[in-house]
């Protein structure tokens, strides 16, 4: 699961609407509905996310986060690394290698540190 399709999935149970139903209203299919919520569809368009808001009646900071979520939420990913370090190389193929087998203690330190990063990178 995505973090897009966890939050959209959340969003559905709060006012208790089923996916098919969701769906019709969207002018969706349920299947399509369905693989973007459990991650098997890459990342919805911006077209759609609007359209999802609008649906939920969401707006400001919450369309923004669920804005981000769709941004972080492809499913498979391509990490490009040229032009960057052999050590840059070598952590984007262990970290493909080795994603699955990781436990969620681990990915939530992983994900903090690339946070702090970020973090300190756009207050430089």
């Amino acid at each position: 699961m995505t973090p897009f399709g966890a939050r959209l999935r959340a969003l559905r149970a709060v006012r208790g609407l089923t996916l098919k139903r969701m769906a019709a209203d969207l002018s969706l299919s349920p299947a399509y509905l369905s693989a973007l919520e459990h991650g098997r569809r890459g990342r919805p368009t911006p077209v759609l996310v609007k359209m999802i808001c609008a649906y939920f009646d969401i707006i400001w900071d919450e369309a923004e986060e669920l804005e981000r979520l769709a941004a972080l939420s492809h499913p498979r990913i391509v990490i490009d690394t040229a032009g960057l370090s052999p050590a840059h190389t070598e952590l984007a193929n262990r970290l493909a290698a080795g994603i699955a087998d990781l436990d969620r203690e681990a990915v939530a330190r992983l994900l903090e540190s690339l946070k702090e990063t970020e973090a300190g990178a756009e207050s430089a």
